[in-house]
């Protein structure tokens, strides 16, 4: 009989399929690094905590605190996002959580490259390193933005893994150094999905504009839009298209790709976006735009301004209450025409599908708080299923249509808002900005009559004249960003850091309340106050800290 010892040398080798730190201390090692950093965006990862489809990078569940969307679909289905909408929030929430996990992973990842760079002696990885802390900023802008109060970990807690730093503050000064660091490692080549300097610099201009440094914000976002390689896409529906993909109005995205199995690649966190019903027999009904984001396409008839003051005051026509069965006439008043890519409405052109037919594909009921809209720019264009529709675990639907987290518009648009708010206010330069954009959508080719040979409504939109003064300017600005960016994840944030969120959403509950017409709406909302500003620590994660995090004032 043969006796054999065990060996200890399974203690030294890799298991089969891993790799050893000292396989990765190299080119190849960093940029499978750095692929994965860039893969967290989508918020797909293992391990991954809370709501699944609140992980993304797209932000749409964000809309629905503010007056851009319903959570969609019946008030029963998904207790939790139901919550978010109606200002029910708990510290618990899987919403909630789902983010905070999925940005702390894609900034573990970021610093993982990081460190992996600082181990290898020889090399040029100043372009890796460039992106990695690109990255790492944009995972932590979106935590700032998000939290408020969140724990900054550095590569050297990764190394250590010293995973539980205390959330003393705002993370601004690191956000500020990362994309810095990026802005000079970056070389300025435009590469589809990669970060350039083009685009750190971008989102540095952000940064400040969110603290409110409106000087150092211009400069830098008026550099990029005068210098950049960047314009605006002739049409506005390809920032939402297969074939405007990576186009040059897109500057960063989520590069989502889609196939005939089941994929990871495509948009999972969208998934319930989708009529629940429609021409693809889609789930889930979720991501309704509200009556009042249409309200403010309306325009004046004369001018082709929006109604800034006033565009609550009257409600575009809505098939709201009236079955598919019966006679619907879409409105006739005059209407920016990005509303209908926006937007879906009864009696108007679904994305080439023919024209919607109104409730027969909208899930919600009469009773329900979700209206009578359907979400255009996240679903396919007709012709563009094959190219862009993929299949998720049950039957589900992971769109492969890119999200723009930033786009040209974005920056003639952040590049107006400090023009106005600057220390020498320079109103000639915002409106040339803001005119750029409104110019871009008088010009387009607009969504069409069924038969195709005339405009679907009565579109009506010209750029402004003048800025009769500052206090226009901010308002014209402003508005011209829902405007812009509608159902795009934008909103509430620009709502908080203008200091209206309060003011602007208790009206919108107030005004949607009596455009549903619904006497039990108004009372399942509760009150927005200064606590909603910022989304609540996780309170799975504070627990894991064992305290060490704090929770934001309110909750």
């Amino acid at each position: 009989m043969m006796l054999g010892a065990c060996s200890d040398d399974f203690t030294e080798i890799a298991p089969t399929g891993a790799l050893s730190d000292e396989a990765l201390q190299n080119a190849t090692g960093v940029d499978l690094k750095l692929t994965a950093a860039y893969s967290a965006m989508d918020g797909e990862r293992i391990g991954r905590l809370g709501e699944g489809v609140s992980a993304g990078g797209d932000n749409w569940w964000t809309d629905v605190v503010a007056d851009d969307a319903h959570r969609g679909s019946t008030d029963g289905d998904n207790p939790e996002l139901f919550q978010v909408e109606t200002l029910d929030w708990q510290t618990g929430n899987g919403w909630f959580l789902g983010r905070w996990s999925a940005l702390f992973g894609g900034v573990n990842s970021a610093n993982a490259v990081i460190s992996l760079i600082q181990t290898i002696p020889d090399g040029d990885f100043s372009q890796q390193l460039g992106e990695a802390s690109f990255l790492r900023g944009y995972y932590y802008f979106e935590l700032q933005k998000f939290y408020g109060n969140v724990p900054f970990i550095s590569v050297e807690n990764l190394d250590n893994l010293e995973f539980n730093q205390p959330n003393s503050g705002p993370v601004w000064s690191q956000i500020e150094a990362d994309l810095q660091v990026a802005i000079d490692n970056l070389g300025p080549e435009v590469v589809n999905g990669r970060a350039n300097s083009w685009v750190a610099k971008a989102f540095l201009g952000k940064a400040y504009l969110y603290q409110e440094k409106w000087d150092e914000a211009f400069s830098l976002l008026n550099e990029v839009a005068t210098e950049s390689p960047y314009t605006l896409n002739p049409e506005y529906v390809s920032n939402f298209n297969f074939a405007g993909e990576n186009s040059s109005e897109s500057m960063f995205a989520i590069q989502f790709v889609s196939d005939d199995g089941r994929s990871f690649n495509g948009n999972g966190a969208g998934t319930l976006n989708f009529p629940g019903g429609g021409p693809l027999g889609t789930c889930c009904g979720f991501y309704q735009p509200t009556q009042d984001l249409v309200n403010a396409y309306q325009t004046d008839d004369a001018t082709g301004q929006p109604l800034l003051d006033t565009f609550a005051n009257t409600d575009v026509k809505s098939d709201y209450g009236i079955e598919s069965s019966a006679d619907f006439t879409p409105h006739t008043g005059p209407l920016d025409p990005r509303l209908d890519y926006t937007v879906s409405r009864r009696g108007i052109d679904y994305n080439g599908f023919g024209l919607n037919p109104g409730k027969e594909w909208i899930r919600a009921t009469f009773n329900d708080i979700s209206g009578p809209y359907l979400p255009k720019k996240n679903i396919y264009q007709a012709d563009e299923v094959d190219a862009n529709r993929g299949t998720g675990g049950w039957g589900s639907d992971w769109s492969g249509i890119n999200y723009n987290v930033m786009r040209f518009a974005d920056v003639l648009l952040m590049a107006a808002e400090a023009a106005v708010e600057k220390t020498s206010p320079d109103l000639t330069v915002a409106l040339d900005y803001v005119n750029q954009v409104r110019n871009r959508a008088k010009n387009m080719t607009y969504v069409q009559n069924e038969a195709g040979d005339g405009d679907a409504a009565n579109y009506v939109i010209e750029p402004y004249g003048a800025f009769a003064g500052q206090e226009f300017a901010r308002k014209a600005v402003r508005f011209e960003r829902r405007l812009e960016f509608g159902m795009e994840g934008h909103r509430l944030f620009d709502l908080r850091r203008w200091g209206v969120a309060a003011e602007v959403i208790n009206a919108y509950i107030a005004n949607e309340s009596a455009d549903i017409d619904d006497a039990s709406y108004g009372t399942k909302f509760g009150t927005y106050t200064e606590k909603f500003d910022l989304f609540p620590i996780p309170i799975n994660a504070i627990d894991q800290s064992g305290g060490i995090l704090e929770q934001n004032s309110g909750y």
